[in-house]
């Protein structure tokens, strides 16, 4: 059995879970989100792009978990689940009628039930279906942060896996930057990124990597379509090492070919505001202070007009299309306090469209008992490619 934690972390984590639900006075909860499904459980797949459910119940009972017949050795072999049932693919499939009837053998009709609205799993016609197939029953009841809020804090496992992500998005970084220069193929550069991540046992990222030369340079997004560098470029890279599905982030924006006087500067004052964020991010203060540093930092200088609005998110095991596991986002008044195990994303972003500049640095955070830990082991410089 292909399982990345010890039992006893999976036997705790649903405890906990059992408990949240006893708080919240219901009976049980609808699973949808993948990263709810591995982190109790250990069950890894992308069967979450179709309908796919697991039952945990307040009290001991065994959770159940609805899914189609591609996924059945899937689960029995990633997973601790016992109880797995299958819905096949015909026309005018209900699987949502399936569900029904397993809440009705659990003894759950008339029950105050959670349900996970808040993710990639449940797409929206079949939340239209669940709720045709429950007509008859109470309405179910957002329960979206209970799992969520207990994978905000890592455990020290968790936290290993991140170091090893962290790890690889060194090597991942060193890579690219060991390719990139005038004429370098973009594509080159982020297979050679990629391959620095797989050979080290690695996996593919959950989404980017967001790698852009000259105008592409200002996207935030990734975008289809690689070109070759410049002989006097700029070119950004924002990438996840990731490490059985745990992601650590890195973000860089270099020259190529030279650099100027005013791509330095944005530098410097991006670097002094990294280093602010990061002095902010301590255990016990609300989260809202790290953009707070932020947006004082790049303010002072003149950039107001230029930075973002947010600085970042919180990290975690998270599967496509996104390696942002937020909530939380890190923006100026989120009263949500750090505490330590929480590991963050922390990103100061310029974007000169008036110049035609970008400059961005990034690094991925571990809040400790007093302060924060960087995981990264490359110091930020003024890099420039030739």
């Amino acid at each position: 059995m292909a399982l990345h934690f010890e039992r006893r972390e999976f036997e705790r984590r649903i405890g906990d879970a059992r408990q949240s639900l006893k708080d919240r006075g219901l009976a049980a909860i609808l699973l949808f989100a993948q990263e709810s499904h591995y982190y109790l459980t250990g069950y890894d797949t992308t069967g979450y792009v179709f309908f796919q459910c697991a039952i945990l119940t307040a009290d001991d009972g065994p959770i159940t978990l609805l899914t189609r017949r591609p996924d059945l050795e899937q689960a029995r072999r990633t997973s601790v689940i016992e109880d797995i049932r299958v819905w096949y693919d015909r026309e005018g499939a209900t699987p949502s009628d399936d569900l029904r009837d397993i809440l009705i053998e659990k003894g759950l009709k008339g029950e105050k039930i959670g349900i996970e609205l808040d993710s990639y799993g449940l797409r929206a016609h079949h939340y239209e279906q669940l709720k045709a197939s429950l007509a008859a029953w109470a309405p179910l009841q957002d329960a979206s942060t209970l799992v969520r809020t207990l994978r905000l804090i890592k455990s020290p496992a968790e936290i290993a896996y991140v170091r090893r992500a962290a790890e690889l998005a060194d090597q991942s970084l060193t890579a690219m930057l060991d390719v990139a220069g005038p004429g370098a193929f973009e594509g080159a550069i982020a297979a050679a990124g990629q391959a620095a991540i797989s050979a080290g046992g690695g996996d593919p990222a959950p989404s980017g990597p967001v790698l852009g030369s000259g105008e592409r340079a200002l996207l935030i997004r990734s975008a289809t379509g690689y070109r070759h560098l410049d002989e006097q470029d700029q070119l950004t890279l924002e990438f996840a090492g990731s490490y059985r599905h745990y992601c650590a982030c890195l973000m860089r924006t270099v020259a190529i070919g030279t650099g100027n006087a005013r791509h330095q500067h944005m530098f410097e004052v991006t670097h002094e505001a990294l280093a602010a964020m990061t002095e902010a991010a301590r255990p016990g203060r609300p989260l809202g202070e790290i953009d707070d540093a932020h947006r004082r930092v790049y303010d002072e200088n003149g950039f107001g007009d230029v930075r973002m609005a947010a600085c970042g998110y919180s990290l975690g095991a998270s599967f496509r299309p996104t390696w942002m596991d937020v909530p939380p986002m890190l923006y100026s008044g989120n009263p949500l306090p750090a505490r330590p195990g929480m590991v963050l994303f922390l990103h100061a972003i310029l974007i000169d469209n008036g110049a035609e500049l970008a400059m961005s640095l990034g690094h991925t955070i571990v809040i400790t008992e007093d302060g924060a830990e960087t995981l990264s082991q490359l110091h930020p410089e003024y890099t420039v490619c030739t």
